[in-house]
């Protein structure tokens, strides 16, 4: 008789307990146990022991299978884990994480994932087989737009499973913001009217005054006109990866020597500066174009600016000079900072605004969301749980799925929050994120690599690329620590079949199979996967907190970060004025909109799990949780260190704090 001591947890979340019957199976390398029940009613965080007797021993204990079925009425059940010890003494750990739903088993694989068990037992490889059928079957693909990333095949969060839909709490909190917004939306349209701002100082009235939220939006209110602010806003503000050194002028963009001398300082010249790298340049051709929307009936306008900017020697960014159209001619003037205040002026709000979309549709929803979603499905389609890279990849997936649907549903859908309360048409944007689509390489998703190819890497206050390249360094050792311990060697890379499917899915529903983008369709070797890897991690934790946190606080005083604009672009210089400014940026009604759904995006929701927290324990052998312990370590460094900078700075900038940084797209 062999006697095997067993342990089962529930996890401590909102109704993860259950009152149906559970049992167990052991599943040896000699053999298998007998189903043994574990009794029905089960609580949130309880622990349950029992006993499996057998008649000889089972050998290495490699699975186990969790039996459900209904007493009387269906009531899932969310295990965390199973420990087994065998007669010997020797324990095997089985982690979980899984809701349990109907009538149904489920198999677990040990948790080491001991490749020699794998090799020898073909009961493991069944598993395996059978774990990816299902995910595969479950979590298929399907096209939102042509020329779009492609998407989970669900219509609504109703048809999401539900280990990957948000849990009560979050769920709870996400709806009472949601119906916030929405009602807010309705308020505003009943309550305010749909005509313009009475002054550019009423405007403030209509700030949330959220706790510790207000510091940020006061301060843009004092400073936005001011060139210093506008050009801070390419390092630091929402959009920081569009600026890039320019060493040529582009034809399209035909600015003099003569223009710029006053901008540039006594004793120096455009040349001069363009060769010792200290002028810029901001390209927002992606919007050329564009159709723009109507809004209470009134025809709403679109520009795809041009933006040139110049390091003076006290290290601060200042624009120089801005043309609102691709194609130079006298109705596309160069604006100066010599012109009179309200054209200047105008001519950045242009920029500002087309900045919001090139923000929210490419470098936000594109860059972010819908890649982080695209290496979700790949992952849960071709890593089977007991694979070390989906235990390393699975905790920065963390809700992406279940707000990606969600977004599908209200955001980015016709007659959604874009469409209702931007310039753009949902045309417009289908075909913004299409452009972008193409514009994308694996250079500009690889934090280092983009900062050289863009010519950034010395330009002084740059505190996105700082914050970045630490938090980029910090991650590439901790994912290089995994990838040691468990492949070691190239040719374990390049003989992962499961590795180069999971590459490959994302190559070719994520990237379209597009070659010139440089996107990597199999990795061979170590250095490759660590980069690979690396990139994955940061775009769905720290690149999304990069662009996604600082909406509300750089959104929420509409002129510097317009939605829309009613009338068209400037055709001539002396032409603006403070009615024309107030009549051109959005009216009250959809400002009040705008604003609401910027609280929503900037949230912080209940159960939000930051940068390096991982609550489940997925990986059971010492080192990979010797390398988690010395990643939070690493993050706690770059956490003193940026909230050091922040004490003595003017203006914080907080968004890649690892307290502020969370482990997945979730909002």
């Amino acid at each position: 008789m062999a006697v095997y001591k067993v342990k089962v947890a529930t996890g401590d979340i909102l109704q993860a307990g259950t009152r149906n019957s559970i049992s167990i199976t052991l599943v040896g390398s000699r053999g298998e146990s007998r189903q043994t029940s574990l009794n029905s009613w089960f609580q949130p965080g309880m622990e349950k022991d029992l006993t499996v007797r057998c008649e000889r021993d089972l050998g290495p204990v490699v699975l186990i299978r969790l039996h459900k079925w209904r007493l009387f009425l269906e009531d899932a059940w969310y295990c965390k884990d199973v420990r087994v010890t065998a007669p010997d003494g020797t324990l095997y750990r089985f982690p979980c994480y899984h809701w349990l739903e109907g009538v149904t088993t489920v198999q677990f694989r040990e948790g080491s994932g001991k490749k020699l068990a794998d090799d020898e037992l073909e009961v493991l490889k069944e598993h395996r087989r059978q774990e990816l059928k299902a995910r595969q079957e479950a979590y298929q693909w399907k096209n939102f737009a042509d020329g779009w990333p492609r998407c989970l095949n669900v219509d609504s969060i109703l048809e999401l499973d539900s280990n990957v839909q948000f849990s009560c709490v979050r769920a709870t909190t996400f709806t009472g913001a949601l119906i916030f917004q929405r009602a807010s939306h309705l308020l505003a349209a009943f309550l305010l009217r749909p005509t313009s701002w009475k002054s550019l100082d009423e405007m403030r009235s209509i700030f949330s005054r959220t706790r510790g939220r207000e510091i940020v939006p006061e301060y843009v209110a004092r400073h936005w006109r001011e060139d210093d602010f506008f050009g801070y806003q390419f390092l630091n503000g929402n959009n920081p990866i569009i600026i890039q050194q320019c060493m040529a002028l582009p034809a399209k963009f035909p600015v003099t020597p003569e223009m710029v001398a006053g901008s540039l300082g006594g004793g120096t010249n455009l040349g001069k500066e363009m060769q010792e790298g200290r002028i810029f340049i901001v390209d927002y051709e992606v919007l050329e174009g564009i159709p723009a929307s109507i809004i209470h009936g009134r025809q709403q306008h679109m520009a795809a600016p041009l933006c040139l900017l110049h390091q003076g020697a006290d290290g601060r960014l200042r624009p120089v000079a801005i043309q609102l159209s691709q194609t130079p001619g006298p109705t596309s003037p160069i604006f100066l900072p010599s012109d009179a205040e309200w054209d200047w002026l105008l001519a950045k709000t242009w920029v500002r605004n087309a900045d919001f979309y090139s923000h929210q549709l490419l470098t936000h929803l594109l860059r972010t969301h819908l890649f982080g979603e695209v290496f979700a499905i790949a992952t849960l389609r071709q890593l089977p749980s007991c694979h070390p890279l989906f235990k390393l990849l699975i905790p920065h997936f963390h809700f992406t799925l279940h707000i990606n649907t969600l977004a599908r549903s209200v955001l980015i859908n016709p007659g959604g929050v874009i469409t209702k309360g931007s310039g753009v048409t949902y045309e417009g944007m289908l075909l913004i994120v299409q452009r972008g689509l193409e514009k994308v390489t694996y250079t500009s998703l690889c934090l280092p690599d983009d900062i050289r190819h863009r010519g950034m890497a010395h330009l002084p206050n740059y505190h996105y690329r700082d914050d970045g390249m630490s938090l980029w360094e910090a991650i590439e050792s901790f994912v290089s620590g995994i990838v040691a311990f468990y492949y070691g060697e190239d040719k374990a890379v390049s003989g992962d079949a499961e590795l180069q499917a999971w590459v490959m899915d994302i190559f070719t529903n994520g990237f379209l199979g597009r070659t010139s983008s440089g996107i990597p369709s199999s990795l061979q070797t170590v250095a490759e996967l660590n980069k690979f890897l690396t990139m994955v991690v940061f775009t769905c934790s720290v690149q999304h907190a990069a662009v996604n946190n600082g909406q509300y606080d750089l959104g929420a005083f509409l002129p510097n970060s317009p939605s829309s604009m009613r009338h068209p672009p400037p055709a001539e210089k002396g032409k603006a004025f403070l009615q024309h400014f107030l009549d051109t940026i959005p009216e009250v009604d959809t400002t009040a909109n705008i604003l609401v759904a910027l609280i929503l995006l900037s949230s912080r929701l209940k159960d939000m799990r930051f940068l390096g927290q991982y609550p489940e324990e997925r990986f059971t052998e010492v080192e990979p949780r010797r390398l988690i312990r010395t990643f939070q370590g690493r993050l706690e460094e770059i956490r003193d260190s940026i909230e050091e900078r922040n004490h003595h700075a003017e203006l914080r900038y907080n968004y890649m704090n690892p307290l502020e940084t969370e482990n997945s797209i979730s909002i």
